[in-house]
């Protein structure tokens, strides 16, 4: 084979190339047509089409918008507190619930509740003042049920007589009962030393375990007449699940501000059926009781006890242990800066 110039070989080398970029250029014209993509703006907002050889503009398709404008959704505003008059106990209590937004909001499916009225003595029936309202607490075990409950209890530590006797002696046992509930009698093996790390002055309390571990406490006092606190109520209620009380009556309305630092009722419903105007805590005498068929029922048991206050002619900063509860930060105490629904039944 002939050897080729360096010269000729450049020129052949020129022509392939030539060659090459028009089958290209070729191929390229012969698939214009076929090569249409739609392209998505940098907003999606429109679909574009490059254009066909001698088409009109393209158009764009704008993606639909609703131009329904959505209802605003708003939380209920609830009352920070009920007041409940002029009703059988059970009507008081749905009533006080209702206003509230139900059971269901502090109780929910399946929750262990301990429910804790103040059943201190086994002296006298619910006449006298002394104890809760038995009905009061049996309404309250069937509306944790209704919201779901998967056990309610019902305990107090009474300091006058024997558990046992309380409990039937105050008519509370059989209206718990009644409604499916359980009495709890409180084992002294079950007490534990509990720190309480918000504390002013009670550092260390030795406090009914189960309490402790319920999902839900709902608390509910009787509104008495008290020879030290003034009152009891709300916090002073709470003492019935310590084990030494004797320690509390030292510097007693920190102590219960401390204490209800560590314990935080999901409601505190203050019985107001009967109330003891005198001679508390024990009473004794029914010319000391005055009936008001009222219920009184917070979620802040600092706002709980500030109203009942006003029951017996009294103001919060009366109260030892409201004065240390709100400077604390447990509730408040300003009755004029609360949403209070007051509700008379019948009228």
């Amino acid at each position: 084979m002939a050897r080729m110039s360096r010269r000729s070989f450049l020129r052949w080398i020129a022509i392939q190339a030539g060659a090459l970029t028009g089958a290209r250029f070729i191929t390229a014209c012969g698939k214009a047509d076929d090569q249409r993509q739609a392209v998505a703006p940098p907003d999606k907002s429109t679909i574009t089409l490059p254009p066909e050889a001698g088409s009109p503009s393209p158009e764009t398709f704008p993606t639909p918008v609703s131009s329904a404008t959505p209802e605003p959704t708003s939380t209920p505003s609830y009352p920070d507190l009920a007041v409940v008059r002029a009703g059988e106990p059970e009507q008081l209590v749905r009533a006080a619930l209702a206003a509230l937004g139900g059971m269901g909001r502090y109780v929910g499916s399946g929750d262990d509740v301990i429910i804790k009225p103040n059943i201190c003595v086994a002296y006298y029936t619910y006449e006298y003042a002394a104890t809760t309202n038995p009905w009061v607490v049996g309404a309250l075990v069937k509306l944790c049920w209704e919201a779901g409950a998967g056990r309610v209890r019902v305990m107090d530590y009474p300091f006058g007589g024997s558990a046992d006797r309380a409990y039937v002696r105050s008519g509370i046992q059989d209206q718990v009962l009644a409604a499916g509930g359980m009495m709890e009698t409180l084992s002294s093996f079950k007490f534990v030393r509990t720190e309480i790390p918000e504390a002013v002055d009670l550092r260390v309390c030795d406090i009914y375990d189960d309490v402790l571990a319920a999902d839900v406490v709902i608390n509910v006092p009787i509104a008495k007449h008290h020879s030290l606190a003034r009152l009891t109520l709300g916090m002073k209620n709470l003492m019935g699940v310590i084990k030494d009380r004797p320690a509390m009556h030292r510097n007693l309305g920190q102590r219960l501000a401390d204490l209800s630092s560590r314990i935080r009722p999901a409601l505190t419903i203050v019985d107001a059926v009967r109330i003891l105007r005198d001679n508390g805590p024990a009473g004794g005498n029914l010319n000391d009781v005055q009936k008001l068929d009222t219920l009184i029922a917070s979620p802040d048991i600092v706002a709980a006890d500030s109203y009942a206050a006003t029951l017996f002619g009294l103001k919060p900063e009366h109260l030892s242990y409201v004065v240390a509860g709100t400077a604390m930060g447990l509730g408040r105490s300003d009755l004029s800066g609360m949403k209070i629904e007051e509700i008379t039944l019948g009228a």
